[in-house]
């Protein structure tokens, strides 16, 4: 293992993390405030009522996937945000694909929506107190990786003065993934007593992830690329996501998506068992109760389509067919 500094530039302009993708995510205040308005006009759940301390959200264009946002983002406040974001393959080869480690950056604040985000201290106390065996810090990783700023604009709109911490998980055994879990939640655990900082009202942990990537240039189809062949694989993941996202969170449940996730193309492969494992040794330690989960919703870019929605300056990314689709869901969880 080792520690690896890159583009660390400190104490000017380019300290701000820039915007990676602003095609499919929108950054004008004004774009961002009507893109919520409307998701909250058409969605069909009530307001979840528990406090929510945690939950794993798309972050695939808000044209596709907005209506898997909005059911959780309205329902986070919080005044720090740990977000435990995908290191896609792209941005590995590009950073030598690092393994077995997190990466964090060092940049004074995030780009957001006509605002900088700042950094809690929360990641200077990860940096300074994880084993260096463990950590990678690495600007460079999180200027191309687009998996932690989707969710930046709608933390903040619901957080006008949440603070963030950016946190991207590279490939990791499951041994690796609980003993790094286990250290890095030490950490926050510490950091959490020593400010008196409560779960759900001030602080929160997200994860970011896509559920299946799907059809012909993912070179995923194990069902054919027809309506039936659509049909079963996002049947395959509303089971998957129920049978070990929803109700009671173990460790053996993580298990076993882990391994499940070795046969179906979700990004979130990685950033979903070790993110889940660190949540969950957080609450343990801070509270002694258990995470529990509620599936708020799965929607894929085929059979939703591209929100009916004009002016917002958003576009997509990436077509959807029946030969190329991605699923998105998102879920909340709260303590019991």
């Amino acid at each position: 293992m080792f520690v690896f500094l890159a583009g660390t530039v400190l104490g000017s302009a380019q300290g701000i993390r820039p915007v990676r993708d602003n095609v499919g995510f929108c950054w004008n205040p004004k774009q961002v405030a009507r893109l919520v308005r409307y998701l909250e006009s058409v969605e069909r759940m009530k307001p979840h009522r528990s406090p929510i301390v945690a939950g794993i959200s798309p972050h695939d264009d808000y044209l596709y996937a907005g209506v898997a946002y909005i059911p959780l983002m309205r329902a986070v406040h919080a005044k720090e945000v740990v977000i435990f974001g995908v290191t896609h393959k792209t941005v590995r080869d590009s950073i030598g694909d690092p393994k077995g480690v997190i990466i964090l950056d060092s940049y004074d604040a995030w780009q957001g929506a006509g605002e900088r985000v700042p950094i809690s201290p929360l990641r200077e106390e990860i940096r300074t107190h994880l084993d260096p065996s463990m950590v990678l810090v690495s600007n460079e990783a999180h200027r191309m990786e687009h998996s932690i700023e989707a969710l930046v604009p709608f933390v903040r709109y619901f957080n006008p003065s949440a603070k963030i911490v950016p946190i991207m998980v590279t490939i990791m055994s499951p041994g690796r993934a609980d003993t790094i879990a286990t250290a890095l939640s030490e950490i926050i655990a510490t950091y959490m007593r020593s400010k008196g900082l409560k779960p759900g009202k001030d602080i929160v942990f997200l994860i970011s992830s896509d559920a299946n990537h799907y059809g012909e240039d993912f070179r995923n189809t194990p069902f054919g690329v027809d309506s039936l062949a659509h049909d079963r694989a996002t049947k395959q993941d509303v089971k998957l996501a129920m049978k070990d996202l929803t109700g009671t969170i173990t460790a053996g449940g993580i298990a076993d998506l882990s391994e499940s996730l070795h046969s179906i193309l979700w990004c979130g492969r990685y950033s979903i068992p070790f993110g889940m494992l660190t949540t969950m040794k957080v609450m343990k330690s801070v509270t002694g109760k258990d995470l529990h989960g509620q599936l708020l919703r799965y929607a894929d870019s085929y059979t939703d389509g591209v929100l009916p929605l004009k002016g917002t300056g958003l576009g997509t990314t990436a077509p959807a067919s029946l030969r190329h689709w991605v699923g998105f869901f998102s879920v909340a969880y709260s303590l019991r």
